[in-house]
């Protein structure tokens, strides 16, 4: 069965945003790029926010044609523009769109469930508000989370503060890019 995968950039006082929805602090180099095209290849999609979908639309279905576009960017452009998605929106207009996208108006818990057991990669999770969502319906299976070595001081947290029910997980990664930011990957223990 495949996962649903929450992948979030942190400041490491637990920010995913500034509070302008500034994300320009985010350290991505050529090395943490290149892990992120690495890991997101073999992805089977990307369940997104509206947000973060047309922030990603908005960039990368061209991005690769910019002359000044490196090749960790070239690659990735193909990457995001290749792989389905679903967007979950109360405000687009359901259905299909462009660059392989869906758009649903809801998290039906049911057909999350059986997206998961449909063939294919595990499924990339993306947007604070979406996240929570899925979190509140225990959808969740593993978190990478890569913490930034920046403090922000304000802004959006990265997991909601509304209370759930404790949910063991079982660190399996860390890793420490050269730029100083540091993945933490854990899965759910026991299901």
């Amino acid at each position: 069965m495949r996962k649903i995968v929450l992948m979030m950039s942190v400041s490491l006082d637990g920010y995913m945003e500034g509070p302008d929805r500034q994300i320009d602090w985010h350290q991505v180099d050529e090395e943490l790029h290149q892990h992120m095209n690495d890991t997101l290849r073999p992805m089977g999609g990307f369940l997104d926010g509206r947000v973060t979908h047309e922030l990603m639309a908005a960039y990368w279905p061209t991005a690769d044609a910019r002359p000044d576009a490196a090749p960790v960017e070239a690659e990735f452009a193909e990457i995001w523009r290749a792989k389905p998605k679903i967007v979950f929106s109360r405000t687009l207009k359901p259905g299909p769109a462009d660059w392989h996208t869906t758009v649903l108006p809801e998290v039906v818990p049911a057909a999350i469930r059986a997206l998961k057991e449909e063939p294919g990669g595990d499924l990339a999770l993306g947007g604070a508000d979406l996240a929570a969502t899925f979190l509140e319906h225990d959808l969740v299976d593993e978190f990478r989370t890569y913490i930034h070595p920046v403090r922000i001081g304000a802004g959006r947290r990265h997991l909601p503060t509304t209370s759930f029910a404790p949910r063991p997980l079982r660190l399996v990664e860390s890793r420490t890019f050269g730029n100083g930011v540091v993945l933490l990957r854990h899965e759910r223990t026991g299901t």
